[in-house]
């Protein structure tokens, strides 16, 4: 069994009409939601062997403020495939990770993240946590599936089962949805 992560990038600020997309940065709610959001991807308790992350500002940022906020720095894996990546693309990315890690987590964006939880975990009724996704899967969110699979070139559609779901406004209601 192989364990995933996926993180989605924090709330980002679109003051800015000059900015390009992939220079966004976060915004004050996105601030908080990061940080708040780190220290509980920390207390879940899964050692992530690998983290991989698109390379935009406002996910730099997200992993930035998330691992400030636990004092605990970790090594990214920058790959700019990840970028406003499809599901499918997405799926290649962790296929082609070398080394084989027990456990991924991986830090992007939507809609690419929550199509890859569609892929991968079956749509038959069972999953709870799915229903929600369908919902909405909002910024910072952050999931964790597991993997029916002994290596990563295994992945394929409907080998997971999502085992948790976490979203800023669960663990502090003013992170939710503006009124």
């Amino acid at each position: 069994m192989k364990i995933l992560g996926l993180f989605r990038h924090a709330k980002s600020d679109w003051g800015d009409p000059r900015a390009r997309d992939f220079d966004r940065p976060l915004n004050a709610r996105g601030r908080a939601g990061a940080e708040i959001m780190g220290r509980h991807i920390r207390d879940h308790g899964v050692r992530w062997e690998r983290v991989i992350s698109s390379p935009a500002l406002r996910c730099a940022d997200t992993i930035e403020l998330g691992c400030a906020a636990t004092g605990q720095p970790v090594k990214v894996n920058w790959d700019r495939r990840i970028y406003l990546a499809s599901g499918v693309t997405l799926a290649d990315v962790l296929r082609d990770q070398e080394g084989d890690p027990a456990s991924i987590l991986m830090v992007g964006h939507n809609p690419g993240l929550e199509d890859l939880i569609f892929d991968l975990v079956p749509d038959d009724g069972t999953s709870l946590l799915r229903d929600v996704v369908e919902e909405k899967f909002p910024t910072a969110a952050f999931a964790v599936l597991e993997l029916n699979i002994d290596k990563w070139t295994d992945l394929k559609d409907r080998c997971g089962k999502l085992v948790h779901l976490a979203r800023p406004r669960d663990l502090d209601p003013a992170l939710g949805p503006e009124r």
